[in-house]
């Protein structure tokens, strides 16, 4: 996740699971000056949103379908969330990201990393 500033944060999970759960602690830190948070559907509950709410930020984030009361979703913004999305998926186009192939965590993270180093760079 990125913030204001440039400030970063990253956590690397286990690969069945989702990166919801780890995404409150990781927000936590970067919410004093953002404006807007942007996220996935997966990323969609009360407390979530509270907890953006309670930084002064507006969650970006669209709802879940089962949402009985769904809440709106400004779609400006939420289309800059496709910079992420086409950044990943050119990552998992390597497929030592895709499959995980490194066994330690230490490994795979350093070559996403510099996977997403240099393809910035070109």
């Amino acid at each position: 996740m990125a913030g204001a500033g440039g400030r970063r944060a990253c956590a690397l999970t286990a690969g069945q699971a989702g990166g919801a759960p780890q995404a409150a602690g990781l927000l936590a830190p970067l919410l004093a000056p953002a404006r807007q948070v942007l996220a996935d559907t997966a990323c969609d509950s009360d407390a979530w949103r509270a907890q953006i709410a309670e930084a002064g930020a507006v969650a970006v984030v669209p709802p879940r379908p089962n949402r009985l009361v769904p809440p709106r979703l400004d779609p400006l913004p939420y289309r800059d969330r496709n910079r992420v999305e086409r950044l990943v998926n050119r990552l998992k186009q390597f497929r030592r990201v895709a499959t995980r192939y490194d066994k330690l965590a230490d490994s795979f993270a350093a070559f996403v990393q510099l996977r997403a180093i240099t393809r910035c760079l070109y």
